[in-house]
């Protein structure tokens, strides 16, 4: 970690809206933020004023050297941080952040492989970042994203993503419920899903694989089961290991 992305900064609340019943977006301005690529994510750390210190990493759902950063926040039932992210946290209040962090789940634009990628519900975050950063580049790597979520209602970023689907377009999986009409399949993402909706590895993609451990580690091993290489699939979980 550098000196730069070491030292914790202030970021003030300038804009937010709901993605869920249960999800935020949250933009803070941060006057020296050096920038970030996409897929990589930051600490937040929040302090009560008797002095007790609670951070937890979230995944930033924009790249770029904009002076602003945007996340995501699902809360948890039993979270200390993300009750206060998506239910108390009001525009101009401060939180202090660090980073960028991670170099090793980002796309960068002269990448020209393939890419595909798999978000478990709010593991969308950074893909939705890699999704908008090819956009803004005119990349030509062909692109697809698949995301798992348990209904329609949770499906975040839903329209944004409609609006890219000329380039990276988007195939929604629901594992509980499913909107009217639906004819695809409801359920947990499947061997034959995933065989059926990923790139396949004869065209030697990368693949960006986000969300719950157990999500991302049932998927990475069917990936390698299908004839995808170890080297090429990238994860980032979060959850109990």
């Amino acid at each position: 970690m550098s000196e730069a992305t070491r030292r914790w900064r202030r970021g003030t609340l300038v804009r937010d809206r709901a993605l869920s019943a249960s999800a935020r977006s949250v933009t803070f301005a941060v006057p020296d933020w050096p920038g970030a690529a996409a897929g990589q994510h930051v600490d937040v750390r929040l302090t009560a004023p008797d002095g007790y210190q609670a951070v937890r990493s979230y995944s930033l759902a924009r790249a770029g050297t904009d002076r602003e950063i945007e996340l995501a926040v699902e809360r948890l039932p039993d979270g200390e941080v993300s009750p206060f992210l998506v239910d108390e946290l009001e525009p101009g209040d401060e939180v202090e952040l660090r980073g960028p962090l991670g170099g090793w789940f980002v796309w960068r634009p002269g990448e020209q492989r393939p890419v595909q990628l798999i978000a478990g519900g709010s593991g969308i975050v950074p893909l939705v970042a890699i999704a908008r950063a090819h956009a803004a580049a005119d990349s030509t790597a062909p692109m697809r994203l698949l995301a798992s979520v348990r209904t329609p209602e949770s499906a975040l970023y839903r329209d944004e993503l409609e609006q890219l689907r000329a380039t990276a377009p988007t195939r929604w999986h629901y594992t509980r419920v499913a909107p009217p009409g639906w004819t695809g399949p409801v359920g947990r993402l499947s061997p034959r899903d995933l065989e059926r909706e990923v790139i396949a590895g004869s065209q030697h993609p990368l693949v960006y694989v986000c969300g719950p451990t157990g999500f991302v580690e049932a998927v990475a091993r069917t990936l390698i089961d299908l004839g995808q290489t170890a080297d090429s699939i990238r994860t980032e979980r979060f959850g109990g290991t």
